[in-house]
């Protein structure tokens, strides 16, 4: 008996082993392909424009864009940070929002809005565009995003893991917005938390459902998304219809670039 007990505990053991090696192979590749610079000082890292997003002086018409960007210092290596930028037609410049953890750690309201170029790089890493809407039924969409986001229900509240975060901001804005068709890369570590009563929602694209516990625990099946297991808040997933792969710490491999979308 004493023999079954020993090897039934080796075996749960060897399992987890397997399980956290699995967890953190993605994150650490990650680190060491120098897509993370742990080094570099906040202060120092870059935050100029990349270039990315349209002049508002030449495009006149409505444009939504969502960004993500590895997250700053060791936290790159498991997470990005995504933001919400629009503008509305014949609008000078681009308004954005986005949660900043400091904020809160320094008694206000993480939750901001900034005006100017959307697509500057994040304290050195540089951004990829999620989604890029444009047309004259843009404008819409952009009422219903910046409705969402008064609504938004952690205004006040952040947590860098499980969340609510940067990423469980722009996924839950992106459910009440279903136009967004937004896939957040299993990088966006927060997205799948629903709050501390909620299992069940839309996914973040709006063409699937997801159950989650506390963010810690889920799947997740939709059209854009695929089929994604989420264990600790770090994804796994296969998206069959783009051919791509989604694993922890390395994001989405494969798969086809989603060109600009127009409502007309």
């Amino acid at each position: 008996m004493e023999w079954s007990v020993f090897a039934s505990a080796a075996r749960i053991i060897r399992r987890l082993g397997l399980a956290i090696i699995l967890l953190l192979a993605g994150p650490l590749m990650a680190a060491v392909s120098g897509q993370v610079n742990v080094s570099r000082s906040w202060s120092e890292a870059s935050r100029e424009s990349t270039g990315m997003a349209p002049d508002p002086a030449v495009v006149r018409e409505p444009v939504v864009q969502v960004y993500g960007a590895r997250a700053f210092g060791w936290r790159g290596a498991f997470a990005v940070h995504t933001w919400i930028s629009v503008k509305r037609e014949n609008a000078s410049e681009f308004s954005t929002y986005e949660v900043i953890g400091w904020r809160y750690w320094g008694g206000r309201s993480p939750l901001v809005r900034r005006d100017g170029p959307p697509d500057r790089r994040w304290f050195g890493s540089m951004p990829e565009i999620y989604v890029d809407l444009r047309g004259a039924k843009v404008e819409a969409v952009i009422d219903k995003i910046e409705q969402a986001i008064q609504n938004y229900p952690y205004k006040n509240d952040y947590k860098t893991w499980p969340g609510p975060n940067s990423n469980t901001f722009t996924a839950t804005i992106a459910r009440s917005v279903p136009e967004l068709r937004l896939e957040l890369p299993p990088t966006a570590v927060g997205k799948d938390y629903l709050g501390a009563t909620t299992l069940a929602a839309r996914s973040p694209s709006g063409t699937g459902l997801q159950l989650s516990a506390l963010g810690l625990l889920g799947i997740m099946a939709g059209v854009e998304e695929g089929l994604e297991v989420s264990v600790l808040g770090l994804a796994f997933g296969v998206d069959p219809l783009d051919l791509a792969i989604k694993l922890p710490g390395i994001g989405r491999i494969g798969g086809i670039d989603k060109p600009e979308r127009r409502l007309q």
